[in-house]
């Protein structure tokens, strides 16, 4: 399983999704702060609670993973994961799934840790890799009229498009 807000889904998270799935037989995609009214402040990312970090809906979101998984070619199960509720897991999660992380910050550690709490095998993948591209720089990108097209799958891009909206 691999999880984030994906706000948008963008080409560094291409690169996680492509990771796991060529690990694992089966691939759960975790949307994080799938209901904007339960979203909590996190100390390790100040900013991912706030409402301009998170301008596209779950339905939004779930439609770019499957859009960019279809054009790949991989399957992929996307579920909802209020990542800042651990004790709801078991109810959104497979049990004895893997999961997967990227780590690129202090927020990737909480989650390692919290991962790791709740029982779950965790794998990272691109160890010591930087960050590429962030959500941050697409959503400045598509505010400021520039090129955003570039930094998201081309199936990202059919979603957004189609939502005849830019997010503020």
């Amino acid at each position: 399983m691999i999880h984030g807000r994906f706000q948008p889904f963008h080409n560094g998270h291409l690169e996680y999704l492509r990771g796991a799935a060529g690990r694992c037989g089966e691939l759960f995609v975790g949307i994080t702060n799938p209901d904007p009214w339960r979203v909590k402040e996190e100390p390790s990312d100040p900013l991912r609670h706030l409402p301009e970090s998170n301008p596209f809906t779950y339905v939004e979101r779930l439609l770019m993973i499957e859009a960019a998984a279809a054009d790949e070619g991989i399957e992929a199960h996307v579920i909802p994961f209020p990542v800042n509720e651990p004790e709801l897991w078991p109810a959104y999660v497979p049990p004895g799934v893997t999961q997967y992380l990227r780590l690129f910050s202090d927020w990737g550690g909480t989650k390692l840790d919290r991962l790791r709490a709740a029982g779950y095998e965790v794998v990272v993948l691109d160890q010591g890799a930087e960050k590429e591209i962030s959500g941050a720089e697409v959503r400045a990108a598509m505010r400021s009229g520039d090129d955003w097209e570039s930094l998201v799958p081309p199936g990202v891009a059919r979603v957004i498009r189609a939502l005849e909206r830019v997010p503020v």
